[in-house]
């Protein structure tokens, strides 16, 4: 199914408004469950090591939550999985409400993230499949390519994870069947 940028538009103007209420013009982030901390883990491999830090700075300064950066701390070769793995884990204890992976596609990382039992890692590419991940999947780490998303829109992309809820109703009973397969997977 194709969304048009009108349809996109209309989604992330909704999203936002649930979000704020009667101050759309202001991005702020949605309270993190009462569970989890008001904290992000972020992580990236040397791929994505240049958007993470940009991502950072955002998710810190204009959204105002905690960051919890789980590396690399360079462009040094490194393996994606690794880096996937603390950020899941992070997510999955409860120490981070949210996660947010980065490397050159992100495929790698976004598979190794949902091998960590309660993560629903979603790899997107624009604000229409974040949007869906999160209204839709309760999606808890966001999976970004470097080279997939300019810095522009993963930055939006990262707000619009963050001040997403989920819509719960119908999309309960499908997050629970996705969490039953992980519960008898191991």
């Amino acid at each position: 199914m194709r969304v048009n940028e009108s349809e996109v538009r209309r989604l992330v103007r909704e999203a936002v408004d649930r979000a704020l209420g009667a101050a759309p013009q202001l991005v702020r982030a949605a309270p993190a469950p009462e569970a989890a901390p008001r904290r992000v883990a972020i992580g990236s491999d040397h791929g994505g090591y240049a958007l993470k830090e940009v991502l950072k700075r955002a998710i810190a300064d204009e959204l105002g939550w905690d960051v919890h950066d789980c590396g690399t701390h360079s462009t040094d070769a490194v393996d994606y999985p690794d880096f996937a793995a603390l950020v899941a884990r992070e997510v999955a204890s409860g120490r981070a409400a949210r996660g947010v992976i980065v490397d050159a596609a992100c495929i790698g990382s976004s598979i190794a993230a949902n091998k960590v039992a309660g993560v629903r890692c979603a790899l997107c590419h624009d604000d229409a499949t974040v949007l869906n991940s999160r209204e839709h999947n309760d999606a808890n780490v966001l999976a970004l390519g470097a080279r997939v998303v300019h810095r522009g829109a993963a930055t939006r992309m990262v707000r619009l994870f963050l001040a997403t809820s989920f819509g719960g109703g119908r999309h309960e009973r499908r997050v629970q069947k996705i969490t039953a397969l992980e519960q008898r997977a191991t």
